[in-house]
């Protein structure tokens, strides 16, 4: 179970990256040794997270605490082991007609990641967080015990685990509902932006769909800022389902996948390469207002087809950073945020803005605040850290949320500030963590 082998480990960024022992139990008398033989460790699903969540010098990996527990088909209840992946649901789930109620944009990520990140996708303003579908949780704390954690029992210590990035013990196993569903398809529309009047004009009309999010040029300036593609679904029923698609509703073709075999030299991902690849992007569909049908992995999953991409940026990596601001601030917030982006020459090729709606309060550890939130990458260069101090101030300016799953470079004082976590219950882990960068 136990090595004290230091191994090197890095998220899925690439950056930053350690040595660590890692404890990999099996039982859980395994983990209630690692938890009681260790001062200071961090539970670990399967990296598929960004920065530096879950890097500690001791990591107790959940790789092999893996098992399904139980599955109410008739329901969608489902209870799982917290290292069971998303995609081992899905595998599962879709043939029996039900979806994941909230996922992120990959589906290799673990149940138990899920709650510690409080996970939120393109559904927020219709369906909350994954929070918000979690019935229970095993919980072993620091003296090795195991609580079963919910609304109702040890809710204090429920909703700090929400969104509390493995502070507060190990999770075990989980229960949560999933999502009825007729097809494994989805009815999507995309429609061309030309800048930020159109795309936030396309999200106030989208609100009443159930999914919605897009795709933004940063590169762009002036009168083309925003340039970008709106993508909006619904999950397809089966009336609507065009008839080629009605043999195997809840099955679809298997797909050959692409690897990225090496690590591209650091050259490959300039402001150029970008400005190409975000023409092709956007003007791929060839017309404005595109119509069709697309499979469940193809809307929700798009990276996950090319395996390895992240060796795209380089060895030195990359970051995603990601904040949210209030709804009402949103259109000038984000017109500040990409002038700044344009100005620097820090380009990013996969830009996502998501509308947020009202968050579950008793989460207080969850990211989501209602407003609009953006996603970036960033390869790992010299000029990267003024570029993320800049855009942190605006942020705050705005009243702005960071989150902490993706907040490789932020100041961490300023980055539990932008929380705007205010709770006694994590005051005491917020000022230990900022001492330390005192």
């Amino acid at each position: 179970m136990e090595n004290n082998k230091l191994t090197p480990v890095a998220n899925w960024g690439l950056y930053p990256s350690i040595k660590a022992k890692i404890i990999s139990p099996t039982s859980i008398l395994e983990f209630q040794e690692a938890i009681l033989s260790n001062e200071e460790l961090i539970t670990r699903g399967n990296g598929r997270c960004y920065g530096d969540a879950s890097l500690q010098n001791t990591i107790i990996s959940t790789a092999k605490w893996n098992k399904f527990i139980n599955f109410d088909r008739q329901n969608g209840l489902i209870e799982v082991e917290a290292g069971v992946k998303l995609d081992e649901i899905l595998e599962v789930s879709i043939p029996s007609g039900f979806f994941i109620s909230v996922t992120p944009g990959t589906k290799f990520i673990t149940v138990g990641g899920a709650i510690a990140s409080d996970i939120h996708g393109k559904n927020h303003h219709v369906d909350g967080c994954f929070s918000d579908h979690l019935i229970y949780f095993d919980l072993m704390i620091e003296n090795g015990d195991i609580l079963r954690c919910s609304r109702h029992d040890y809710p204090e210590l429920f909703w700090s685990t929400i969104g509390g990035m493995g502070l507060t013990g190990v999770i075990l196993s989980a229960q949560f509902m999933l999502k009825p569903i007729e097809t494994a398809y989805i009815r999507n529309e995309a429609i061309q932006a030309n800048n930020l009047d159109e795309i936030f004009e396309l999200f106030d009309s989208s609100e009443s769909w159930t999914y919605n999010v897009a795709w933004l040029d940063c590169m762009q300036k002036g009168k083309t800022l925003g340039k970008s593609i709106m993508l909006r679904g619904e999950h397809a029923t089966l009336d609507e389902l065009p008839n080629k698609l009605k043999k195997s509703p809840l099955k679809i073709k298997k797909k050959l996948n692409l690897n990225i075999p090496f690590f591209f030299p650091n050259f490959a991902l300039n402001p150029l390469s970008i400005k190409i690849f975000n023409w092709i992007y956007f003007n791929k569909q060839g017309k404005k207002h595109l119509k069709n049908y697309v499979d469940y992995e193809t809307f929700f999953y798009p990276l996950d087809a090319v395996h390895n991409w992240n060796r795209i940026y380089g060895k030195n990596g990359f970051i995603q950073y990601q904040f949210v601001i209030p709804k009402e601030q949103g259109k000038e917030g984000m017109r500040q945020i990409l002038e700044t982006i344009a100005a620097s020459g820090n380009g990013s090729f996969l830009v996502v803005l998501k509308l947020f709606g009202e968050n579950n309060k008793e989460a207080y550890n969850s990211f989501p605040m209602k407003g609009y939130t953006l996603a970036l990458d960033f390869k790992v260069n010299d000029k990267l850290e003024k570029l993320i101090a800049n855009l942190d101030r605006i942020v705050m300016d705005f009243g702005g949320h960071i989150y902490r799953t993706k907040d490789a470079m932020s100041n961490p004082a300023l980055t539990d500030y932008l929380q705007n976590v205010d709770s006694p219950k994590f005051e005491s882990m917020q000022n230990e963590r900022i001492n330390r960068f005192k």
